[in-house]
C-alpha cells in the first residue's frame, strides 16, 4: 500500500501504475490534440506547420522517443542547447553533461519546481545509460524489439509521475 501525503489515502502499487498510465494517455492527447488544432488552422490560412508527434510511445529508445514526442520543441532544445554546448563532438564526459544539461533545461523550461528539474535530470540520466551502453535500436531483432519498446515505455511513464507531480515528496 502506498500512503499519499496529501489526504493520507492509501492505494495499491497497481493503482498506481494505472493512474501513471492514464496521465501518460492525458499527456500525449492533450499536446497531440492542441497540435492537430494548431495544425488545422494554421492550414485554413494557408500556412503549413510540421507533424508535432509520431507514434512516440512506440519508441525502442529514449533518443527515438525524443525524436518522436513534441518534435518541434524536442528539435529546438537539440539545435539550440544541446548542439550549442558542444552536443557530441567532445569527449564522452562532456556529451553526457551536454545531454545531462539540455534536459534539466527542458525540465525547468515546463515549469519552475524541483519535481519538473527531476523530471528533465530523469531523462537526462536515461539518455546517457542508453548512449554509454551503445544501444542501438535498428540493430535488434522482433523480440528484443518488442522488450525495448516495453522498457521505454515504462520508464517514460514513470517520469511521468515527477512530471505531474506538487512535490519530491508526492512523487
Amino acid at each position: 500500500m502506498v500512503v499519499h501525503p496529501k489526504d493520507g489515502m492509501t492505494s495499491s502499487i497497481s493503482f498506481s501504475w494505472i493512474v501513471a498510465l492514464t496521465f501518460g494517455l492525458q499527456i500525449f492527447f492533450d499536446f497531440e490534440g492542441y497540435s492537430c488544432i494548431a495544425r488545422g488552422l494554421a492550414y485554413i490560412f494557408g500556412f503549413t506547420f510540421p507533424k508535432n508527434f509520431n507514434y512516440p510511445y512506440l519508441a525502442r529508445s529514449y533518443k527515438e522517443f525524443w525524436s518522436r514526442w513534441h518534435i518541434t520543441l524536442s528539435t529546438w532544445f537539440r539545435d539550440y542547447v544541446y548542439i550549442s554546448l558542444g552536443g557530441n563532438r567532445s569527449s564522452k564526459f562532456r556529451t553526457a553533461r551536454n545531454l545531462l544539461i539540455t534536459m534539466a533545461i527542458a525540465g525547468i523550461w515546463h515549469g519552475a519546481s524541483w519535481t519538473f528539474l527531476y523530471w528533465g535530470l530523469i531523462h537526462g540520466v536515461l539518455l546517457i545509460f542508453e548512449r554509454a551502453l551503445n544501444m542501438q535500436h535498428s540493430k535488434v531483432g522482433l523480440f528484443p524489439g518488442l522488450f525495448w519498446r516495453l522498457f521505454v515505455f515504462v520508464t517514460i511513464i514513470y517520469s511521468w509521475v515527477w512530471f505531474r507531480s506538487d512535490t519530491a515528496h508526492s512523487a
